[in-house]
């Protein structure tokens, strides 16, 4: 496969890592919390997406439904049980979250919700043109998930760098008792934190039903280690270093696929490239020594 192809088919990949795990690092960055169940946010975001574009037979009004509602679950997990363990030891919130994401998985998998089995997402490329060149070919679908990640990720640099609310998260993961202590809404500013990170969950979660039409009660399991290691990789907290670890380990990933073939399963060579890492830049590419 010519390089050029597979370094468009490495950024379709890299969009989707990216999605996946910006809202878990944006949570990390300003409570040190792991926010596993934020993996059963991305899935509850397809499963929305799914249903209202069933309802509707508009992608992008689907897309809006799945991650105001993945928005709105993720506030709700944090006034459930983070905000009442934001003093107690890491371990505490890291435990009370991996039993969210179990509690919440298996929740989906009742008949009465997502059920046992594969579901369709028939949404196609959404309007998105197929772009052929010499070199490389894009797919509609490909556009797509390009397309919404760069506006989704735009928008959040945006508020990160340009407004009052960016600040404020700045000043939280610095110190939040001196944030608090300078008028900073420290309640106001987490929830909404987990709310604008949880909305992008739920994109990421609607963007790879779509691209692999298929919608299941557990495709978080992937979200729930493959976002642990691109934060790690990224170094813990930093929305750039999320951002250069997903596209350096989607690279990495379809260059060795497609030069020796699939001697180890894509998802194992994550957990490779997280081992090197973790023995020579242990505070990753972007973290702070």
């Amino acid at each position: 496969m010519p390089i050029a192809q597979n370094l468009s088919n490495a950024l379709v990949l890299a969009s989707t890592y990216i999605l996946m795990a910006v809202g878990l690092t944006m949570v990390y960055g300003v409570l040190k919390i792991l926010h596993i169940a934020h993996a059963a946010v991305y899935t509850i975001g397809a499963f929305i997406g799914l249903l209202m574009f069933g309802w509707i037979g508009n992608f992008w009004l689907a897309l809006v439904a799945a991650m105001l509602a993945s928005g709105v679950v993720g506030v709700l997990i944090y006034r459930a049980t983070y905000f009442y363990m934001l003093d107690a030891p890491r371990i505490v919130p890291l435990i009370a979250s991996i039993g969210l994401f179990v509690m919440l998985t298996d929740l989906l998998q009742k008949d009465f919700l997502m059920g046992p089995y594969q579901k369709a997402f028939p949404a196609g490329g959404a309007g998105m043109p197929r772009i052929r060149t010499e070199y490389f070919s894009i797919t509609p679908k490909q556009m797509l998930v390009l397309v919404v990640a760069i506006v989704l990720i735009t928008i959040l640099y945006l508020v990160q760098t340009r407004t009052r609310l960016g600040l404020s998260w700045q000043a939280a993961a610095m110190d939040r008792d001196m944030a608090a202590a300078v008028g900073v809404n420290l309640n106001q500013v987490v929830a909404l934190n987990f709310f604008i990170g949880s909305a992008l969950a739920g994109a990421g979660g609607v963007l790879v039903g779509v691209y692999n039409n298929s919608v299941f009660a557990t495709m978080g399991d992937l979200v729930s280690y493959k976002a642990f290691i691109i934060i790690v990789l990224g170094g813990m907290g930093s929305v750039p270093g999320v951002i250069v670890a997903s596209v350096v380990l989607a690279i990495i990933e379809n260059f060795l696929v497609a030069s020796v073939g699939y001697v180890l399963p894509r998802d194992a060579i994550a957990f490779l490239v997280l081992i090197l890492m973790l023995m020579f830049r242990p505070h990753g590419l972007l973290g702070r020594e």
